[in-house]
C-alpha cells in the first residue's frame, strides 16, 4: 500500500489555508508528468511574512518522494533550504541521512539534520511548523 494516494496528496495541497490559519496564501499545484509520476511546485506564503518554495517530483504509485527542494525566504533573503543530497561524509546528517536542511551562518556549508523529513510521507506539515518557528 503507498505511502500516501494521490487523493489524500491533493486534498493537503488544496486545503493547506484552511488547515493552517498562519498561511495567507498558496499557489501549490500537483502537475501529472505521467501515469505514476507528478510533480508539485508552488509557493506557501506566511502571515509572519515568510515564503516556501516547493518542488516535489512523486511517485504516485508508490506514495513516495523521487526528490525534492524546499527554499524558505524572508524577502529576498533566503534564510534555509533543505534537500537529500547525501553527504556520508558529515557523521552529523547519519541520524536523517539523506534528509538535512542549510541554515546561517555559512548557509551553503552549515548542514542540520531534517527531522521530520522523509521520502514517504509528505513533508508539508513539518516544514510548515518549521517556518511558524523562524518567526
Amino acid at each position: 500500500m503507498p505511502a500516501f494516494t494521490r487523493a489524500d496528496y491533493e486534498n493537503l495541497l488544496y486545503t493547506l489555508p484552511e488547515r493552517f490559519p498562519d498561511i495567507s496564501a498558496s499557489t501549490l499545484r500537483l502537475y501529472t508528468q505521467s501515469a505514476t509520476t507528478a510533480f508539485v511546485r508552488g509557493v506557501v506564503q506566511f502571515r509572519n511574512g515568510l515564503e516556501l518554495r516547493v518542488f516535489e517530483y512523486l511517485d504516485l504509485t508508490d506514495g513516495e518522494l523521487l526528490d525534492y527542494s524546499y527554499k524558505v525566504y524572508r524577502g529576498d533573503d533566503k534564510i534555509r533550504w533543505y534537500d537529500p543530497q547525501p553527504h556520508p561524509e558529515d557523521s552529523s546528517l547519519q541520524a536523517t541521512f539523506p534528509h538535512h536542511y542549510h541554515a546561517d551562518p555559512d548557509i551553503k556549508h552549515h548542514r542540520l539534520p531534517a527531522r521530520g523529513i522523509s521520502s514517504i510521507a509528505p513533508n508539508l506539515p513539518t516544514l510548515i511548523a518549521d517556518c511558524l518557528q523562524l518567526t
